[in-house]
């Protein structure tokens, strides 16, 4: 078995084997009007399916082309790599709707990837629904398994739905719409991985999420990197909606979230870090989230350093904002930062400040509690070790409660069902700071401040939030707000409110999500 110059089928060795094809070929496939006896260079002489493809090596400039509106059975497995500036590109021909692969449960995923290099994949749609739940079962699953680094895989404007995986949470065995995973006795992992303008939906358990073996920064650590999750919309997901496992560096910004943790009983959050450094999550919308074992719109969890939550949008989530939580110190959480974000109605709890978590930082944000929510603001308790938060500095947020907002610690276990019954103050957290904020309306048990202001904060049209990021110019001050340059200067704080407007360098800024002016 060989491989050609160009793109060449995996074949037995044969006296009549077929010259070598020109690199850079393109190969076109209809499974209504093609025949795996043909060349499959020209949509006159296209190949039929799924198999054809499968049985190719491909290599660098290669195009495989689906005719638009036809269907496959199966699972598409190509081989090869491609070159940098020079990759393997799977794409759809003609106009329609987009060419459709049905896997039925018969492989564990519609399409794979694995110890590859070089691929861009576009315009397909994808469905593995078997005729029961089953573990490992994906849309799209890519492996990097005693490889090494897999360079630049680029999944853009794929259509996943229909994935009947486990709902019980199970490590690498829980289904995904899109996986990607890295493991095996060599270490390996990702490097330019970009899942963009991609739509999933109805997937159990999770819609698009890592995994790695190598996420132990102090024993096993070898990140993927150049890993961006951007422009996604995932709808009616059964757990988690979009997780970063073992990444250093990664960007997960303007995806939408709309309806996660709908069927799974257990822990589950919108989009959240987990083993991670220097992840940035920007610009999303998460709204939706069912159920209160997490179903927090964002979760900055165990193992994760230096996590920034900014210019997100957070509403009617069962479970809340925002978990930042940590088991002990040795698998601790540290640098995590939330600024500059709206949260409207979310339910149960809007920050939950779980185990020993440090030097967090919350500042800028806009809190929304509607009239007939009775909530817990902050929520602080320990986790398995008895230890709590050390080091929260909470400055220049609004928090406005036309409904009740409560400010508490509870002490492990929860309820059953996640929540928290606890009494007013911080418990044993320590070095805690509650400074710069305005509270108005109805708040219970709130933190003491030297600077903190109780009026009336100004918003334009505070609660008036819908679907969308264009909704929100009711959170902008009004121009006699009294948040005007009345809040704490804070380095290195991203140079931009929520609306893009620059941050004064030399005046303090205002108070809440908006900056009126330098």
């Amino acid at each position: 078995m060989g491989v050609l110059a160009g793109c060449s089928p995996v074949r037995r060795l044969m006296a009549d084997r077929p010259a070598t094809e020109r690199a850079g070929t393109a190969y076109y496939v209809d499974s209504d009007g093609g025949d795996d006896d043909n060349d499959g260079t020209s949509p006159n002489s296209a190949w039929h399916s799924l198999d054809k493809v499968n049985s190719m090596i491909f290599s660098a400039g290669c195009r495989i082309l689906f005719k638009a509106g036809t269907r496959y059975s199966g699972r598409l497995k190509p081989k090869g790599s491609g070159a940098a500036g020079n990759p393997i590109v799977v794409d759809q021909y003609g106009e329609g709707d987009l060419p459709r692969i049905d896997t039925e449960g018969s492989f564990e995923e519609a399409l794979l990837l694995e110890n590859q290099d070089y691929w861009e994949v576009n315009h397909l749609e994808l469905t593995n629904h078997g005729p029961e739940r089953s573990e490992n079962r994906y849309g799209v699953r890519l492996s990097a398994w005693n490889y090494g680094i897999m360079k630049h895989i680029h999944l853009r404007n794929l259509y996943v739905h229909d994935v009947n995986a486990t709902l019980v949470k199970k490590d690498r065995a829980e289904g995904h719409g899109i996986l990607w995973e890295s493991g095996g006795l060599k270490r390996s992992c990702f490097d330019d991985l970009l899942i963009e303008d991609c739509r999933v939906e109805n997937v159990d358990r999770n819609g698009i999420g890592g995994y790695s073996k190598f996420k132990n920064r102090d024993t096993n650590w070898y990140p993927s990197r150049n890993i961006i999750l951007r422009g996604n919309i995932l709808e009616d997901i059964g757990g988690d909606g979009i997780k970063v496992v073992g990444c250093e560096g990664a960007l997960v910004e303007w995806n939408v979230v709309r309806g996660a943790h709908l069927r799974c009983q257990d822990n589950a959050c919108g989009i959240w870090a987990f083993a991670s450094e220097d992840t940035a999550i920007q610009f999303n919308e998460v709204s939706g989230m069912k159920g209160t074992t997490d179903g927090q719109a964002f979760d900055s969890d165990f193992r994760s350093r230096n996590t920034v939550f900014q210019y997100n949008y957070s509403h009617d989530n069962e479970g809340g904002f925002m978990l930042v939580c940590a088991p002990d110190t040795k698998r601790g959480n540290q640098g995590t930062v939330v600024r500059y974000n709206i949260s409207q109605n979310d339910g149960c709890r809007t920050f939950t400040m779980t185990g020993p978590v440090k030097n967090t930082q919350i500042y800028n944000n806009v809190i929304f509690i509607k009239e007939d929510l009775d909530i817990q603001v902050f929520v602080f308790s320990p986790w398995e070790d008895g230890q709590w938060p050390d080091g929260l500095s909470v400055c220049n947020n609004i928090f406005y409660a036309e409904g009740i907002g409560r400010y508490i610690h509870a002490t492990r276990p929860s309820n059953p069902d996640g929540t928290y019954i606890g009494i007013p103050g911080f418990g044993p957290s320590t070095n805690i700071r509650f400074d710069y904020n305005v509270y108005f309306g109805n708040h219970v048990g709130q933190p003491a401040g030297s600077h903190n202001l109780t009026v009336d904060p100004g918003l334009c049209s505070p609660g008036s939030g819908a679907e969308g990021f264009d909704s929100l110019k009711g959170y902008q001050l009004a121009e006699e707000s009294p948040c005007f340059h009345a809040g704490l200067k804070i380095d290195e704080n991203g140079g931009r409110d929520f609306w893009g407007n620059s941050l004064p360098s030399d005046n303090n800024p205002d108070i809440g999500a908006h900056q009126m002016s330098q």
